[in-house]
């Protein structure tokens, strides 16, 4: 019988994922390992391979459109089985290997294939595993994890729905079919059961304005539709998710930059040369932000408290400071982690920065180098932002956003004289760190800035 070619989740947060291109077309001889497409996530490109050696036939999955995860995309027919125009296999068809045990690495990339037996980054707090039904379907019950989720949430039970899709499959439409048909909705509870004089139900959160709500304001062909892509989709619900369920608090204070920045110079100057493909180098070149990320490390270990995250059964209290670092992407952002950060040296720092930015930027991170940390550092300096509060980022419970350095008038024993001045705001998590306790970190962060030498022994 034909193999089934899934789209797979190579993601912890993949739903739906785009096919960005087809390396096989319909009718090609395929081998077992052979790289078939092309999926584009919201933070990189990660090719997957054939799970089966035949002929591929029956190309479904479309590129540039969304495709829901264990979604077939198409099949493959061993050099033995008779295949028929138009149809596609029947039930009872062998399934191919579950969503995430397909073989998947990044685009262009050496990586180390990942499946679903990866192990968790350092640091990174365990995801929720999707169900088994939302991860491969039983050859009785087999519906989309969309589809599965629908159904759920109306009451209704996925063997009681006719599938229309391939193979039986049931998809969205079946399941909104089915609601229509029988005005399923989740049950509202019956008054006998709510407890008398319990607390009431908490008010429904209020619905965005629908899309149609947006258009009337505006009059026609006074603007363009641009369709979301999935980074975009995925940034805008994680900081929905981020403030809806973190109890933000903000700190905000000023560092005197004058001797970071004099030590800046002398490092700079200190560095030796190294060969190049394009000449001789320094060996390092370090920025204000490469300091801010050693700083904050330092401060984390030195209020370790500080160095946490929260779980609804317990505190998670990291060993070591892994610092995400915000970088700005065509189309959103990513933040990359320099692990270990504490421990390492900021010429150090400063290289792996470089190398993670640039990485970033074309696609090619692979997930366990922006996964987890145990916070983060945005920095909008070089937009001359004097401040700013930025979005906590789950599982980190702290985020420093980053000013820029300015000339300003200070006192000092009475005296008024000009100092180069960078406002940092810390954002807590107020389940895991209270307002004395951010204080501390934020405090043990100013010293490090302002006594930079401490940052090198």
């Amino acid at each position: 019988m034909p193999t089934e070619v899934i789209l797979p989740k190579v993601d912890m947060d993949m739903a739906t994922g785009q096919i960005s291109r087809w390396f096989a077309e319909e009718g090609a001889h395929v081998k077992k390992g052979d790289v078939l497409f092309e999926i584009e996530t919201d933070k990189a490109a990660m090719e997957i391979d054939a799970p089966a050696s035949g002929t591929l036939r029956d190309v479904t999955g479309k590129e540039r459109v969304d495709i829901p995860v264990g979604e077939p995309v198409a099949w493959i027919y061993a050099d033995d089985e008779v295949y028929e125009s138009g149809t596609t296999p029947q039930n009872g068809a062998p399934i191919s290997p579950q969503v995430g045990e397909m073989s998947a690495k990044p685009a262009e990339g050496g990586a180390v294939p990942l499946t679903s037996r990866s192990v968790a980054p350092p640091s990174a707090l365990p995801g929720i595993s999707p169900t088994r039904g939302e991860i491969g379907q039983s050859q009785g019950e087999r519906a989309t994890p969309l589809a599965r989720r629908l159904a759920r949430e109306a009451g209704l039970k996925i063997a009681d729905i006719e599938g229309s899709g391939p193979r039986g499959r049931v998809v969205r439409a079946d399941v909104e079919a089915a609601v229509a048909a029988k005005g399923a909705a989740v049950p509202a509870q019956p008054a006998a059961e709510i407890p008398a004089g319990g607390p009431s139900a908490p008010a429904a959160a209020p619905k965005p304005m629908s899309d149609d709500q947006v258009l009337k304001l505006f009059a026609e062909g006074s603007y363009e539709l641009v369709p979301h892509d999935n980074m975009r989709k995925t940034i805008a619900r994680r900081l929905v998710e981020a403030k809806s369920t973190i109890p933000h608090f903000y700190l905000t204070l000023d560092c005197e930059l004058d001797a970071l920045l004099a030590l800046r110079t002398q490092l700079n100057a200190a560095a030796p040369m190294r060969k190049t493909d394009k000449g001789e180098a320094p060996a390092y070149k370090l920025s204000v932000n490469d300091m801010v990320i050693k700083a904050m490390a330092m401060a984390l270990m030195a209020v370790p408290d500080a160095n946490a995250s929260w779980t609804e059964n317990a505190m998670v209290k990291h060993k070591h400071a892994d610092v995400g670092v915000a970088v700005s992407i065509p189309g959103g952002l990513i933040t990359p982690i320099i692990r270990h950060a504490d421990e390492k040296t900021l010429s150090v720092i400063s290289n792996e920065m470089k190398d993670l930015a640039g990485r970033a930027r074309s696609r090619k991170l692979k997930p366990e180098e922006y996964q987890g940390g145990t916070t983060a550092v945005s920095n909008l300096g070089m937009f001359g932002v004097k401040d700013f509060a930025a979005v906590i980022n789950p599982p980190h419970a702290t985020i420093l956003a980053v000013g820029a350095g300015e000339e300003r008038a200070v006192v000092k024993k009475g005296e008024i004289r000009i100092a180069t001045v960078m406002s940092v705001t810390l954002s807590t998590d107020h389940r895991a760190v209270d307002g004395a306790l951010g204080a501390e970190l934020l405090g043990a962060f100013r010293r490090l800035i302002e006594n930079p030498m401490s940052m090198l022994v």
